[in-house]
């Protein structure tokens, strides 16, 4: 069975943007090994999901940036190569290259996605859709991203838990920047 992977940049305090959106407070200079770190985390990954909200922002962005690259940043190249489900309920069609809008409901449309053959599964986001993954148990593995901020208010992703989770903590990893790394499982 195919993994579902999180990745997320999370403030000190569990929040992945301020009040009003704010992202500034995230560390955007990663370093080489940080750089790397994502680069074999998004190795085995042949599907992207996104809520549509980020997948506005996320999908022109790394369409723009391995274009302006002259195609040579492979990062770039993987984000606009591989397959990409947003998950919506306003959206009609996809505008967007390897893309396919998810209209059914969630957990059973996951169930399905992962029992598909096909390598590892990754979710970005946004908050919104963040946070219906993790209340429906839906993640193999987290990996969050600390950033070294704290921002004492904020959109979090964890309040529609209703239960007790336990997770097993795989691995911590700081790196040069500032971020550390928390690589969680169920």
């Amino acid at each position: 069975m195919r993994k579902l992977k999180l990745q997320i940049q999370l403030s000190i305090d569990g929040f992945i943007s301020g009040s009003n959106g704010e992202m500034d407070w995230m560390v955007w200079n990663w370093d080489n090994k940080l750089q790397e770190f994502v680069s074999e985390l998004t190795q085995p990954v042949d599907t992207i999901l996104l809520g549509r909200k980020l997948a506005e922002g996320f999908i022109p962005h790394w369409t723009e940036t391995y274009e302006k690259s002259d195609k040579k940043d492979e990062f770039a190249k993987k984000m606009v190569a591989t397959n990409k489900i947003v998950f919506t309920n306003t959206l009609e069609k996809s505008e967007w290259k390897s893309t396919r809008l998810a209209k059914d409901e969630l957990k059973s449309e996951i169930e399905k996605l992962k029992k598909e053959e096909g390598q590892d599964i990754i979710a970005y986001g946004g908050g919104e859709f963040v946070s219906s993954l993790i209340k429906e148990n839906l993640i193999d593995e987290y990996y969050f991203f600390i950033n070294p901020s704290i921002l004492g208010s904020g959109l979090p992703i964890f309040e529609k838990v209703a239960y007790k989770m336990n997770l097993k903590l795989e691995s911590a990893n700081a790196y040069d920047c500032g971020i550390t790394v928390l690589k969680y499982t169920i």
